[in-house]
């Protein structure tokens, strides 16, 4: 359709908003952390080291706080682990400084949960995990009457814990995994996005019930389609019922290179656009302390956070009058460290000024051997190609905007 024949209607001009509009969304602290829709959007990642290892997880959980992460997860198998992450946290004030902790609780994990609730700032619990009965191979079908049994054990089962979490104003993660439902939720809804919202929802209205509300959800699956549409059907279905609680977003077991970051941003990327999410974690079999930039770097790329400088360059062509990727290395090696700055490097005057209209420098090809340097849309002078990069670090100093790295 002709641009100029679609109707400025209310519908287009939410379409084609470019500002994302986030749900909204109560307050959830998780130590000195506020996850939220009033808040940035967090960044979360997950020690690989054995949590009795109270050194060796110190210094992993060290290690992913210098470099971003905002929330730290640990796994809690046993009561041994429970009690040795009262040690890591000593350890950490000791030698370092707190950091926002939560506690990853699995199979029929109480006594473990109530443990370790008393150190942490966050327990985590997967609903078809955490009352978790063998499954039959044989099994076939429920009762109605196996199933109400089931929801008062479970109601049973959970409470003391969400009693303690309230009585000490700390946070819990619902987090569905699709991998992970439990055998009745398997056969009452399937193998489905609606199986995922209805084991998170018992979990949501049992915590309704207590009145606690210090609750973030996840909806993770290895799949991005499926993980798409569970939190999509989550959001809807608090939203009808009233629970206006965050969202915690990942691609679980997205794999690694790029296309586990690609599929970890297919996922997140889309619901953020949508304004859904308020913490996230990309899951990369890699070293932990490689999954901040991605997501960074996500949050960046939507105009969620800026937490570094923004390269924006064109693919270069046949009218490109310097080698545009070995300028690009140069420029960023001189700037990076310029947290929330704009910077465009383009190759030539044709489409370079339009393109890079809304960065705070520019960098252009304007003849050959010859640089055309911009603040914004204004053309400040030219230099030989050869001083580029001296020059637009200059620029920047003139313009009070340079640290030092």
């Amino acid at each position: 359709m002709n641009a100029s024949l679609v109707q400025n209607t209310p519908e287009n001009s939410q379409r084609y908003d470019t500002q994302i509009h986030r749900r909204p969304t109560r307050t959830v602290m998780v130590g000195d952390i506020a996850i939220g829709s009033e808040h940035p959007v967090r960044v979360q990642s997950m020690i690989n080291e054995d949590t009795l290892d109270v050194e060796g997880s110190s210094a992993g959980i060290r290690r992913l706080h210098e470099v971003g992460c905002e929330i730290v997860r640990l796994t809690v198998p046993s009561l041994g682990h429970a009690k040795a992450v009262g040690e890591i946290i000593r350890y950490l004030e000791k030698t370092y400084q707190r950091v926002p902790l939560v506690a990853d609780v699995h199979h029929n994990g109480m006594k473990i949960a109530l443990e370790v609730a008393k150190h942490v700032d966050k327990v985590r619990v997967n609903p078809g995990l955490f009352v978790f009965d063998k499954p039959d191979p044989n099994r076939e079908e429920f009762t109605s009457q196996e199933i109400n049994e089931i929801q008062e054990k479970t109601a049973s089962n959970f409470q003391p814990l969400v009693k303690l979490l309230k009585e000490q104003n700390k946070a819990l993660r619902i987090g569905v995994n699709h991998g992970s439902l439990a055998e009745r939720m398997l056969f009452q809804h399937g193998d489905t996005p609606k199986g995922m919202v209805e084991s998170a929802m018992e979990f949501v209205r049992i915590c309704h019930s207590l009145d606690f509300h210090n609750i973030v959800v996840s909806m993770k699956a290895s799949r991005a389609p499926v993980m798409l549409a569970a939190y999509r059907l989550m959001a809807d279905t608090m939203d009808k019922e009233g629970f206006n609680y965050p969202l915690h977003l990942g691609v679980t077991e997205a794999g690694d290179g790029d296309y586990g970051r690609i599929k970890s941003t297919a996922g997140i990327a889309t619901l953020l656009s949508e304004g859904l999410g308020d913490t996230i974690r990309v899951s990369l079999t890699e070293a932990p302390e490689k999954e901040i930039p991605v997501c960074y770097s996500i949050l960046q790329a939507i105009g969620l956070r800026k937490t570094m400088v923004e390269y924006i360059s064109c693919p270069s062509c046949g009218r490109t009058l310097f080698n545009l990727e070995e300028v690009v290395k140069k420029v960023r090696e001189a700037t990076v460290h310029l947290t929330g700055l704009d910077i465009a490097i383009m190759g030539c005057i044709v489409n370079g000024p339009g393109e890079m209209a809304d960065a705070d420098y520019g960098y252009v090809g304007k003849g050959p051997g010859v640089i055309a340097l911009y603040r914004g849309r204004e053309e400040i002078r030219k230099v030989p190609e050869d001083e580029g990069v001296e020059a637009l670090v200059d620029l920047i100093k003139e313009d009070g905007k340079w640290i030092d790295p």
